[in-house]
């Protein structure tokens, strides 16, 4: 097996144009045509790595000298797509052990955990390997660093899909949620695991749901990612919005005073549900009504244009009704 380390050594830096056992390729300086409008001025270390890069990409020289010429220009700039995918052809030429490229893209993304071509790098570099049993451990210490790292919750959720990982993954979800119940990622990644693996929204996984997210929002009743949470997985019964245990529980909240602007859309929303459903409709009607102006005029005052053009729009719905 070819020696493929991507360390880059501690060594003073001597640029390409300088190292005699580089001497035999040519570099290719950009070529940003003739009237370039705002050129960029790249410090003197970047033009010579990516020079060379260059020169070496021409001619499709896979060696161990080009994966470290990689490396280099890989840390330069970890968002150039070029550089990585041409990595992956000579990692392959060669041999390589994956296990090191594993180690050294996760640093690189540890210095970079919101790089989309970092990510796509160490994708490949697992299905090539396919074994995914190192990423869930990868992606919970970069979520413990940024808990709504998009591309880590992007990589987390294909391993699950992919390896079947899903075992024991609600437990997490429950340690980030117990941490912050605002986390909307994580919200967003439990109606994921649900929805996608084994359980699914069963009658049964419903209820407990409902439970679990009923607690969450009397914990912090303005908490808008478990209303959000709320309203997505009572797409799953056949009542929506108007189920009466969540009703049940809206109303109580109604009573004791703990009127959020969701809880008042929540329950304005369910009342045009009805009106759809042609169920109550006049009573119905109402009731929303009032409920938007009350968020117009007293609970969320910021958005009462919004508010305003949903009662709009219901009176024109129901023009003979007087409000």
């Amino acid at each position: 097996m070819s020696d493929c380390s991507s360390d880059e050594g501690s060594e003073e830096w001597i640029p390409y144009k300088d190292r005699p056992d580089w001497s035999d390729i040519q570099p290719i300086a950009q070529n940003d045509g003739p009237f370039p409008v705002v050129a960029i001025a790249y410090p003197d270390k970047y033009r010579d790595v990516y020079d060379y890069f260059r020169g070496v990409f021409v001619i499709g020289e896979k060696s161990e000298r080009v994966l470290r010429l990689c490396t280099d220009a890989s840390i330069l700039n970890p968002a150039n797509y070029t550089v990585w995918q041409y990595r992956r052809v000579v990692l392959k030429s060669l041999g390589c052990d994956l296990r090191d490229e594993l180690q050294f893209i996760g640093d690189v993304i540890e210095q970079n955990p919101k790089n989309y071509q970092v990510w796509h790098h160490r994708r490949v570099i697992i299905e090539w390997l396919d074994d995914g049993s190192t990423e869930l451990a990868f992606t919970k210490k970069l979520l413990d660093l940024d808990a709504k790292n998009y591309h880590a919750w992007q990589h987390r959720q294909w391993v699950l899909t992919k390896y079947k990982l899903f075992d024991g993954e609600l437990d997490y979800i429950d340690e980030l949620l117990t941490r912050d119940i605002r986390n909307n990622s994580a919200w967003n990644h439990r109606y994921f695991v649900i929805n996608t693996g084994k359980q699914g929204f069963t009658p049964d996984v419903l209820s407990q749901e409902i439970k679990y997210v009923a607690n969450a929002i009397q914990n912090a009743t303005k908490n808008e990612s478990a209303w959000n949470y709320l309203r997505g997985i009572l797409l799953f019964h056949e009542q929506g919005l108007n189920h009466p245990d969540v009703i049940a529980f809206c109303e109580q909240l109604y009573k004791d005073d703990s009127r959020s602007p969701h809880l008042l859309a929540f329950l304005a929303d369910r009342a045009v549900e009805l009106v759809e459903k042609d169920i109550d409709r006049e009573k119905n009607l109402q009731v929303a009504v009032k409920l938007y102006r009350d968020l117009a005029e007293e609970y969320d005052k910021m958005r009462a244009p919004y508010w305003n053009y949903l009662i709009e729009g219901l009176q024109k719905f129901n023009s003979h009704s007087k409000f």
